[in-house]
């Protein structure tokens, strides 16, 4: 009670600060661009956060974003927080491939709508025209998963490249495979049943298929470059995904770190075959996020973001989002049926209230030492931040959806949304028989 005061009043100081330092805008579409593409400046990669999965200004200011960079910066990748069979089917329609890869149609899971709503279909859709200008295949823009969650629909893209090139490499296979059979519904009971004793774990047989594969690198890359390494990261995935559901019951941290190294390193494997490319990142706050600026750090995880600073050092710019109230697209449980759920106002020892106090509607706010000023210094104090996932329990919102962070360690830049709605899912999928409506039949 008595620390109150000592928090409300830098509290207002700290959002004139903001209000001062902030690039305020009005209509998303119409935002000046400018300055935050001079800061990315030569980047290697741009990590575009969110702060919720179920937001539509989130998704529509980083589709803004990345056709900026593609037409004026020279990107050529975007990679998502989905999983790769599933972003294989929008990168065949985006890059104007013969037609769409083997396995189920994609974005079937919960949460459907996180990647099956307008506003992804309408970048989808941008990218699919801009890469038609585009003569040589080479220079279209190819669009990537980085989740490991598709451990079975994996599995069915690597046998279907070894059936075309190998038979009986993929008669192997199917034999090592054949270990995970029994939980192809529900891969998690893979995992319970593999903490006993009763049962051995899969990882000998789903490692070695995984071997084989670069063993022959040579010769299956003959079959195409693209063909090849689609074919060796299933083949990756399913090794990851193969431990992650073993680990999941271990621990949050150790299961938290195999899923953002594998994304990492599935980015990593992405500008290894594309050596001159730049990529855009769309993923939560929480993978973009630099976690050694996080108690998440301090609990001993890594994510994205804080790996590409090691890896790429000042060519990393990680850019966050955050928003005050409205509504979003989200589930109260898992596996549990999409709800638009209003948005409770933010905390007010959170950064969220900081930047609803400046009264800015809308902004970007550079957070590099270089350009953040005042602003950026008053910031570093760890305060709580808001992170709503595809779950959102208002209830017990600060127990569920608060940590603690120093925003400018956290993020090179910070865009606000002080009002927000939710994203507009679109129906299941659909026989995808007319070329043109796949993947998400609109």
């Amino acid at each position: 009670m008595g620390t109150q005061p000592l928090i409300q009043s830098p509290g207002r100081s700290i959002a004139q600060l903001i209000r001062e330092t902030a690039e305020p805008f009005g209509y998303l579409e119409e935002a000046d661009l400018g300055p935050l593409l001079e800061r990315v400046g030569k980047a290697r990669v741009v990590l575009l956060g969110e702060a919720t999965h179920g937001t539509a200004e989130f998704y529509r200011m980083r589709a803004r974003v990345t056709r900026e960079l593609i037409l004026h910066a020279g990107f050529t990748m975007v990679a998502v927080e989905a999983d790769w069979p599933d972003a294989r089917w929008v990168d065949g329609y985006v890059r104007h491939a013969p037609g769409p890869p083997p396995g189920d149609q994609p974005f079937q899971r919960f949460p459907t709508w996180m990647w099956r709503n307008r506003e992804v279909a309408e970048f989808v859709e941008w990218l699919r025209s801009h890469n038609a200008t585009q003569a040589n295949p080479a220079d279209r823009v190819g669009f990537y998963g980085l989740d490991l969650y598709s451990l079975y629909s994996s599995i069915e893209s690597v046998l279907h490249f070894l059936d075309r090139t190998d038979p009986d490499a993929a008669d192997l296979a199917r034999q090592r495979y054949g270990c995970l059979t029994p939980w192809s519904d529900d891969p998690a009971a893979y995992g319970r049943a593999a903490m006993t004793d009763s049962y051995r774990s899969c990882e000998t047989e789903v490692v070695r298929t995984l071997q084989d594969l670069l063993a022959r690198r040579l010769h299956y890359a003959a079959q195409g470059e693209d063909r090849f390494l689609d074919a060796i990261q299933n083949a990756r995935l399913v090794a990851d995904a193969e431990r992650y559901y073993r680990v999941m019951y271990y621990g949050s941290t150790e299961s938290w770190n195999l899923r953002d190294q594998h994304m990492f390193d599935t980015l990593d494997t992405l500008f290894g075959a594309k050596p001159d490319a730049r990529a855009v990142v769309w993923e939560h706050n929480s993978h973009v996020g630099d976690a050694a600026a996080t108690e998440m750090g301090r609990a001993g995880q890594i994510n994205v973001g804080n790996l590409c600073r090691k890896k790429f050092g000042d060519q990393a710019y990680l850019v966050g989002f955050g928003t005050d109230h409205g509504s979003v697209a989200a589930a109260h449980n898992w596996d549990e049926p999409m709800r638009v759920m209003p948005v409770r106002p933010s905390h007010a020892s959170s950064y969220e209230r900081l930047f609803h106090d400046s009264g800015l509607a809308a902004c970007l706010l550079p957070l590099r030492e270089a350009t953040g000023g005042a602003a950026r210094e008053e910031l570093l104090q760890d305060r709580l931040e808001r992170a709503i996932g595809v779950i959102y329990r208002p209830a017990t919102e600060l127990a569920s959806h608060y940590f603690h962070a120093s925003l400018p360690r956290q993020f090179d830049e910070y865009i606000w949304f002080d009002e927000t709605g939710p994203v507009t899912p679109l129906p299941g999928p659909v026989d995808p028989g007319l070329p043109d409506t796949y993947p998400f039949g609109v």
